[in-house]
């Protein structure tokens, strides 16, 4: 049993990784550091600027 959930847990952690959930709470920890005291950018406005250069500067991808 304990193996079924830990490898649930890891597909769950891939497919989150995958699709791109952890982006935001990682671009944080990563202004954080980078920025002490500074304000990162809202959530919503994260997912505009990432959408804006993905746009901006297409790059080969899947989808």
């Amino acid at each position: 049993m304990r193996l079924l959930v830990r490898w649930l847990r890891a597909v769950r952690w891939y497919v989150h990784e995958l699709m791109g959930d952890t982006a935001y709470a990682r671009y944080v920890r990563r202004h954080a550091s980078a920025h002490p005291g500074a304000e990162p950018l809202s959530e919503r406005d994260y997912w505009r600027k990432r959408t804006a250069d993905q746009e901006a500067a297409p790059v080969s991808r899947c989808c």
